[in-house]
């Protein structure tokens, strides 16, 4: 009696064993049935080297970062930003002034101890100079694109944060006085619209704002060709390319007239380890003129630099491709490439049986047949079958002929 339940759990066992085999979906062929040939080793052969080109590339776009893209209206109106500014003017620092006024009235000029400060220095480059300004442009040349506000980001170029190279005391030549001022300093903005200017004259501040003492510089001293070094707001970001960084413009003519209209947009940027910063991108559309009075075109010569802030903020989002994914694209890459294979092959296949059995019927139709001599039919009954049935040897002829 004790034997009775372990039995009927056996039976159990034995049917729901039954039951899964017969819900397998992968049936197993004997290896005795199996047929080998050299085209399904040829297609095998491909598939496989495709199954692995796609995994590694596959491998290498997971192991790649992707920037996402937000655009959301900037309500940080309040805070102040930074204005770095580092240019050289072909002029004597005498003759020259450089201040910054926005749309609030308010008024930076150039001094010693604090703002925008001048030094004298040589418009012509040293050749390290030359070399980096070469450099800056040939970067600039590859990656023309990434000016655009959305694709700034530059991996693997320390070149962009690379300042231009100072003089030495042995630049300086005894026998040769400096000819060109260098504008440099940075300088808290409010977060509004503003005008900075390099023109004739020292400034003067007036109830209206500022102007310019030009009637006592010879027109004759007039030569606004200048170079950029460096021009960016805030703080310097990882990767950034300043649009102005590098810059030259020399010109021949005494009353030009250089514009530069930047439009500021705050970014945001967010890595995929955690650490995030914050920084102000610009984008940049210049305008060159020369002033002339009897011809229409009116104005002040000299650098003018407008800046406007944007009402949006970008957030550039660092992420990783997520390890699940990669699985599943992995699984869709060889499971998707043995199924299409063997459909292929079997429809190549399918289509040679069609070709060459057509062919073989065609070369057996034209083989001559063994039966037959001419036109004559051969009694293929035999002797034994038509004399057990009474016949002669004509009538089994005409039968034979008949049934055929």
């Amino acid at each position: 009696v004790t034997f009775v339940p372990v039995i009927m759990r056996r039976l159990n066992r034995k049917k729901a064993l039954k039951v899964v085999t017969e819900l397998d979906a992968f049936p197993k062929v004997p290896e005795s049935y199996q047929v080998k040939t050299s085209q399904g080793g040829t297609v095998s052969l491909l598939t496989f080297t495709l199954i692995a080109v796609l995994v590694v590339s596959e491998f290498m776009y997971y192991r790649s970062v992707v920037y996402k893209y937000k655009y959301e209206v900037d309500a940080d109106i309040e805070s102040e930003l930074m204005f770095n500014i580092d240019v050289v003017v072909a002029m004597k620092c005498s003759y020259i002034g450089a201040d910054l006024l926005d749309l609030s009235g308010t008024t930076h000029m150039s001094s010693a101890d604090k703002g925008f400060q001048t030094e004298d220095t040589f418009f012509e480059m040293t050749e390290a100079q030359r070399q980096w300004l070469q450099k800056r442009k040939e970067l600039y040349n590859l990656h023309e694109e990434w000016r655009s506000l959305k694709d700034e980001q530059i991996d693997n170029y320390r070149l962009v944060h690379t300042p231009m190279p100072k003089r030495s005391a042995t630049d300086f030549s005894p026998n040769k006085h400096p000819d060109a001022c260098r504008v440099h300093g940075t300088m808290n903005i409010k977060k509004i619209a503003g005008n900075f200017h390099i023109t004739a004259g020292k400034a003067i501040p007036h109830p209206r704002g500022h102007a310019h003492l030009a009637a006592m510089i010879p027109k004759q001293e007039y030569n606004f060709s200048h170079r950029i070094d460096h021009l960016s707001f805030g703080n310097a970001a990882i990767g950034t390319l300043n649009p102005l960084d590098g810059e030259m413009k020399v010109t021949t003519e005494r009353n030009q007239m250089f514009q530069y209209f930047l439009q500021i947009v705050p970014t945001s940027f967010a890595f995929a380890g955690g650490s995030s910063y914050s920084a102000n991108q610009y984008s940049v559309t210049h305008r060159e003129r020369v002033i002339d009075h009897s011809g229409g075109s009116h104005g002040v010569p000299g650098i003018f630099m407008k800046y406007d802030m944007s009402a949006f903020t970008v957030i550039i989002t660092q992420e990783r491709q997520p390890f699940g994914g990669f699985l599943v694209r992995i699984c869709g890459i060889v499971g998707g490439i043995f199924a299409t294979s063997g459909m292929l092959h079997s429809f190549i296949g399918f289509i040679f049986d069609i070709i060459f059995c057509r062919k073989k019927k065609e070369t057996g139709s034209m083989s001559p047949d063994p039966t037959r001599t001419g036109s004559s039919l051969v009694n293929t009954e035999p002797a034994s079958l038509t004399a057990d049935m009474g016949m002669s040897g004509s009538d089994s002829l005409r039968l034979t002929t008949a049934e055929q």
